[in-house]
């Protein structure tokens, strides 16, 4: 009998370790289909914490408030629900961020999903947004186009530590234009004023890791496609596994001036537990 309980409980044991976790899904349904996504394991916190929300119905009745073709969707803001048509959205927001989860081999490739959240100037950890997301949907990339992106990504982090520097010198007014320089895409103004400080913004630009496009990288971007500048400044946590269609056909609706959606485009948000 003891021989028959020690065999018993080692099976048990052995079915315990030889599983696979459980994987959690959620189904993300519009007015033209669901988008069905698989949240990731290793971006625990992001995955943990939009389940609760999405339990708790927190995105039922949202709206994709930002939407940009071959670029991604955005959805998430509380203050969508009950938007007056035409209303500047993207500034809601539960009372709390989740830190930075980042897996280098999660990339903005098409069908990503990820977490929205504040400019480094204002948010150098790379906090995410609890409750905002986005969607990749891209675009398909040249080689030539992916060696553009790697030189924007230097220029944009240049102009990150620019801001730093201005501000931990309490230099307001320039910070102030600076800002604007950015807003505008003034280029030319914007490499003046770096110019100014060109010393102590490349010092500085030395001590970071450069932004980097591998060739396995690049075998992505240039058959399946994405947004290959976000990679490594904000958390991807999941990627669809069905409804991309969708995502396309939102990302071709018409949008105003702050690429908001002219006709609503609201969603409901349900958890799927899977063996």
């Amino acid at each position: 009998m003891k021989n028959f309980l020690i065999v018993s409980i080692l099976a048990v044991l052995l079915v315990a370790c030889t599983s696979k976790p459980k994987e959690t899904f959620v189904t993300v349904t519009t007015p033209y289909g669901d988008i069905v996504v698989k949240l990731y394991d290793s971006t625990i916190r992001h995955k943990e914490n939009f389940v609760k929300l999405a339990d708790a119905g927190y995105f039922n009745g949202t709206l994709f408030h930002r939407v940009i073709e071959k670029f991604m969707i955005q959805g998430g803001d509380p203050s969508s629900k009950n938007a007056m048509p035409g209303a500047l959205l993207g500034d809601g927001d539960t009372n709390y961020t989740i830190p930075f989860e980042y897996v280098p081999s999660y990339l903005h490739k098409r069908g990503a999903f990820a977490a929205a959240r504040e400019s480094d100037d204002e948010n150098p950890l790379k906090a995410s947004s609890a409750s905002q997301f986005y969607i990749v949907q891209g675009k398909v990339f040249t080689n030539d186009e992916l060696n553009a992106v790697e030189q924007k990504v230097e220029r944009r982090t240049k102009q990150y530590i620019m801001m730093d520097l201005l501000k931990k010198e309490g230099k307001e007014d320039e910070l102030k234009a600076f800002r604007q320089m950015s807003d505008n895409r003034d280029t030319a103004s914007i490499r003046q004023m770096i110019n100014k400080y060109r010393n102590a913004v490349e010092a500085q630009y030395m001590r970071t890791t450069p932004f980097m496009i591998t060739d396995e990288q690049r075998r992505i971007y240039t058959t399946i496609g994405g947004t290959p500048h976000l990679d490594g400044a904000y958390t991807v946590f999941g990627e669809v596994i069905s409804g991309m269609e969708i995502v396309d056909q939102i990302a071709a609706v018409q949008t105003d001036t702050n690429d908001r959606p002219v006709q609503d485009i609201r969603m409901t948000i349900k958890v799927l537990r899977k063996e």
